[in-house]
């Protein structure tokens, strides 16, 4: 039977969460500016917890932006890490669809136009809705000034906001039926997404965890 473990800092939130005989337990904490701290110890809890080995864990299911550039890094560095050391592959997944798998479980939203505030100005902004339990994205993930963001031209029916961006709801040009931007990516849903990802052969080598950022200036190089 499958062992999977996921992780994600991307975010003010620290969650992980593992998938061991059937039987999912997550941590979760909001804790701005201490991911690089607790997020080692909240795997050991969890997997203490379950009485399961690291050894024991088939691949490493980890947030891959787009979202805070510290957090994210953490993230992919950790789970770099923990799969060399112990051979196994990696399963990268949006944060945003993470978002949107979380407004699923928790508000029933089958579209969910989820956004991030990314600083400067502008919104993560991506749209997903819910195929046979999974939320897929429609069209592309993009990093946006909030007055720019649109629903699919192929969407019908009513959308639910998701995440920090819909704080600056006011200026979003979008109709939905409802938001949250308290809500932030949990593990238990990125391990939700990543055990169809895994189903369908979708795990990558330890070396090819990369993040996505959306934005090519994030990380220039001083010349």
């Amino acid at each position: 039977m499958t062992t999977l473990l996921a992780l994600d800092t991307a975010t003010e939130a620290c969650s992980v969460a593992l998938l061991h005989a059937g039987r999912v337990t997550s941590r979760y904490e909001v804790i701005p500016r201490l991911h690089a701290k607790r997020l080692l110890p909240m795997v050991r809890e969890l997997l203490d917890e379950a009485g399961v080995s690291l050894q024991a864990v088939d691949a490493i299911a980890f947030g891959r932006g787009p979202g805070a550039f510290t957090g994210v890094r953490i993230a992919v560095g950790v789970v770099q890490g923990l799969s060399f050391a112990l051979q196994r592959p990696v399963l990268p997944i949006s944060t945003l669809a993470v978002i949107a798998q979380r407004a699923l479980r928790e508000q029933g939203a089958r579209q969910v136009a989820a956004a991030i505030d990314a600083r400067m100005d502008e919104l993560y902004w991506g749209c997903f809705v819910e195929r046979e339990g999974e939320m897929c994205l429609a069209g592309m993930e993009a990093v946006l000034p909030p007055e720019q963001v649109a629903l699919p031209r192929a969407g019908t029916g009513e959308w639910f906001g998701a995440g920090t961006g819909w704080g600056l709801a006011s200026r979003i040009p979008v109709q939905v039926q409802g938001s949250d931007a308290g809500l932030l990516p949990h593990a238990e849903d990125l391990l939700t997404l990543a055990r169809f990802a895994w189903e369908r052969g979708e795990a990558l080598d330890a070396d090819q965890a990369q993040p996505v950022y959306l934005r090519d200036n994030v990380a220039s190089v001083k010349k």
